[in-house]
Protein backbone atom coordinates (compact mmCIF):
# COMPACT_ATOMS: atom_id res chain seq x y z
CA UNK A 1 0.00 0.00 0.00
CA UNK A 2 1.65 3.42 -0.89
CA UNK A 3 2.25 5.04 2.34
CA UNK A 4 0.21 8.16 1.79
CA UNK A 5 -2.83 6.61 1.64
CA UNK A 6 -2.22 5.57 5.00
CA UNK A 7 -2.64 8.79 6.15
CA UNK A 8 -6.19 9.24 4.44
CA UNK A 9 -8.91 9.21 6.24
CA UNK A 10 -12.21 7.64 3.76
CA UNK A 11 -13.39 10.56 2.87
CA UNK A 12 -10.08 12.01 1.77
CA UNK A 13 -9.55 8.59 -0.15
CA UNK A 14 -13.28 8.98 -1.93
CA UNK A 15 -12.35 12.48 -2.67
CA UNK A 16 -9.34 11.06 -4.48
CA UNK A 17 -10.63 8.69 -6.32
CA UNK A 18 -13.35 10.67 -7.66
CA UNK A 19 -11.26 13.58 -8.37
CA UNK A 20 -9.46 10.29 -10.65
CA UNK A 21 -12.45 9.58 -12.51
CA UNK A 22 -13.46 13.14 -13.53
CA UNK A 23 -9.80 13.70 -14.52
CA UNK A 24 -10.13 10.92 -16.96
CA UNK A 25 -14.17 11.63 -17.88
CA UNK A 26 -12.74 15.24 -19.08
CA UNK A 27 -10.28 13.50 -21.38
CA UNK A 28 -12.29 11.29 -22.74
CA UNK A 29 -14.98 14.09 -23.43
CA UNK A 30 -11.89 15.93 -24.92
CA UNK A 31 -11.22 12.88 -27.19
CA UNK A 32 -14.87 12.88 -28.24
CA UNK A 33 -15.06 16.13 -29.26
CA UNK A 34 -12.09 16.00 -31.34
CA UNK A 35 -13.88 12.57 -33.14
CA UNK A 36 -17.72 14.23 -33.29
CA UNK A 37 -16.33 17.81 -34.84
CA UNK A 38 -17.23 19.65 -31.56
CA UNK A 39 -15.00 22.42 -31.93
CA UNK A 40 -16.93 24.48 -28.46
CA UNK A 41 -16.30 21.08 -26.53
CA UNK A 42 -12.66 20.89 -27.55
CA UNK A 43 -12.03 24.55 -26.60
CA UNK A 44 -13.85 24.04 -23.13
CA UNK A 45 -11.76 20.93 -21.84
CA UNK A 46 -8.76 23.64 -21.08
CA UNK A 47 -8.95 26.40 -18.84
CA UNK A 48 -10.02 29.57 -20.22
CA UNK A 49 -6.98 31.26 -20.57
CA UNK A 50 -2.77 30.20 -20.25
CA UNK A 51 -3.04 26.54 -21.23
CA UNK A 52 0.96 24.94 -21.86
CA UNK A 53 -0.17 23.31 -25.47
CA UNK A 54 2.64 20.92 -27.32
CA UNK A 55 1.65 19.13 -30.12
CA UNK A 56 4.50 18.85 -32.25
CA UNK A 57 4.40 19.26 -36.30
CA UNK A 58 0.93 20.72 -35.35
CA UNK A 59 1.98 23.62 -32.84
CA UNK A 60 2.75 25.10 -29.49
CA UNK A 61 0.82 27.18 -28.03
CA UNK A 62 0.93 29.16 -24.86
CA UNK A 63 -3.14 29.51 -24.84
CA UNK A 64 -5.68 27.12 -25.85
CA UNK A 65 -7.30 29.44 -28.18
CA UNK A 66 -4.71 28.76 -30.88
CA UNK A 67 -5.22 24.75 -30.64
CA UNK A 68 -8.91 25.30 -30.88
CA UNK A 69 -8.01 27.31 -34.17
CA UNK A 70 -6.02 24.66 -35.61
CA UNK A 71 -8.48 22.30 -34.83
CA UNK A 72 -11.56 24.19 -36.67
CA UNK A 73 -8.64 24.45 -39.72
CA UNK A 74 -7.81 21.11 -39.80
CA UNK A 75 -10.81 19.09 -38.45
CA UNK A 76 -13.66 20.80 -39.65
CA UNK A 77 -12.63 21.22 -43.40
CA UNK A 78 -15.52 19.72 -45.75
CA UNK A 79 -16.29 19.67 -49.36
CA UNK A 80 -19.86 19.69 -50.02
CA UNK A 81 -21.30 17.69 -47.40
CA UNK A 82 -18.41 15.54 -46.37
CA UNK A 83 -15.97 15.91 -43.88
CA UNK A 84 -12.38 15.78 -45.60
CA UNK A 85 -10.22 14.94 -41.92
CA UNK A 86 -11.96 11.66 -40.15
CA UNK A 87 -10.17 10.98 -36.83
CA UNK A 88 -10.37 8.38 -34.27
CA UNK A 89 -8.90 8.41 -30.57
CA UNK A 90 -8.76 5.83 -28.48
CA UNK A 91 -6.95 6.87 -25.16
CA UNK A 92 -5.50 4.31 -23.09
CA UNK A 93 -3.50 3.44 -19.93
CA UNK A 94 -4.40 6.77 -17.41
CA UNK A 95 -1.44 7.60 -15.11
CA UNK A 96 -2.79 10.56 -12.86
CA UNK A 97 -1.41 11.74 -9.98
CA UNK A 98 -3.60 14.70 -7.83
CA UNK A 99 -0.70 16.99 -6.38
CA UNK A 100 -3.11 18.96 -4.17
CA UNK A 101 -6.94 19.43 -3.96
CA UNK A 102 -7.25 21.21 -7.37
CA UNK A 103 -4.55 20.11 -9.20
CA UNK A 104 -3.39 17.10 -11.05
CA UNK A 105 -0.60 15.90 -13.44
CA UNK A 106 -1.42 12.90 -15.65
CA UNK A 107 0.07 10.39 -18.34
CA UNK A 108 -1.90 8.72 -21.02
CA UNK A 109 -1.25 6.35 -24.48
CA UNK A 110 -3.30 7.49 -27.34
CA UNK A 111 -4.13 4.99 -30.18
CA UNK A 112 -4.84 7.74 -32.98
CA UNK A 113 -6.07 6.83 -37.05
CA UNK A 114 -7.02 9.70 -38.89
CA UNK A 115 -8.60 9.41 -42.46
CA UNK A 116 -7.45 12.42 -45.03
CA UNK A 117 -9.69 12.32 -47.97
CA UNK A 118 -8.03 15.27 -49.75
CA UNK A 119 -5.34 13.09 -49.57
CA UNK A 120 -6.44 9.93 -49.84
CA UNK A 121 -4.39 8.72 -46.76
CA UNK A 122 -5.24 6.93 -43.27
CA UNK A 123 -2.43 7.35 -40.74
CA UNK A 124 -2.04 5.19 -37.32
CA UNK A 125 -0.14 6.06 -34.60
CA UNK A 126 1.01 6.29 -30.94
CA UNK A 127 1.12 9.15 -29.26
CA UNK A 128 2.01 9.78 -25.64
CA UNK A 129 0.36 13.07 -23.58
CA UNK A 130 2.10 14.77 -20.76
CA UNK A 131 -0.84 16.44 -18.99
CA UNK A 132 -1.87 18.80 -16.25
CA UNK A 133 -5.39 19.86 -14.69
CA UNK A 134 -6.73 22.52 -12.45
CA UNK A 135 -9.99 22.88 -10.96
CA UNK A 136 -11.71 26.00 -12.54
CA UNK A 137 -15.07 27.10 -11.30
CA UNK A 138 -15.73 23.48 -9.93
CA UNK A 139 -14.64 21.69 -13.01
CA UNK A 140 -11.71 19.84 -13.84
CA UNK A 141 -9.80 21.36 -17.03
CA UNK A 142 -6.60 20.98 -19.06
CA UNK A 143 -3.80 23.10 -17.89
CA UNK A 144 -1.16 21.18 -19.65
CA UNK A 145 -1.31 19.31 -23.11
CA UNK A 146 1.87 18.28 -24.41
CA UNK A 147 1.69 14.95 -27.25
CA UNK A 148 5.04 13.53 -28.58
CA UNK A 149 4.42 11.08 -31.51
CA UNK A 150 5.96 7.69 -30.92
CA UNK A 151 5.64 6.50 -34.45
CA UNK A 152 3.44 6.65 -37.26
CA UNK A 153 2.16 4.69 -40.58
CA UNK A 154 1.11 6.77 -43.11
CA UNK A 155 -0.25 4.88 -46.25
CA UNK A 156 -2.29 5.87 -49.41
CA UNK A 157 -5.95 4.58 -49.03
CA UNK A 158 -6.87 2.18 -51.56
CA UNK A 159 -8.94 3.66 -54.60
CA UNK A 160 -11.67 1.20 -54.31
CA UNK A 161 -12.44 1.93 -50.63
CA UNK A 162 -15.77 3.38 -49.70
CA UNK A 163 -15.28 5.86 -46.61
CA UNK A 164 -18.79 6.20 -45.50
CA UNK A 165 -19.17 9.26 -42.04
CA UNK A 166 -22.40 10.20 -39.84
CA UNK A 167 -21.32 13.10 -38.45
CA UNK A 168 -23.40 16.46 -38.25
Amino acid sequence: MNPTHIEENIEQRIARLEAIEAIKALKYRYWRACDGKDADGFRASFVARGASIDYGRMGAFDDADGIAAVYRAVALQKEGERHLILDMHHGLHPDIRLTSDTTAEGTWTLRFRQLNLRDRTEKVCAVEYDDAYVTEDGQWKISRCHATELWAVIRPLDSEAIVTENLA
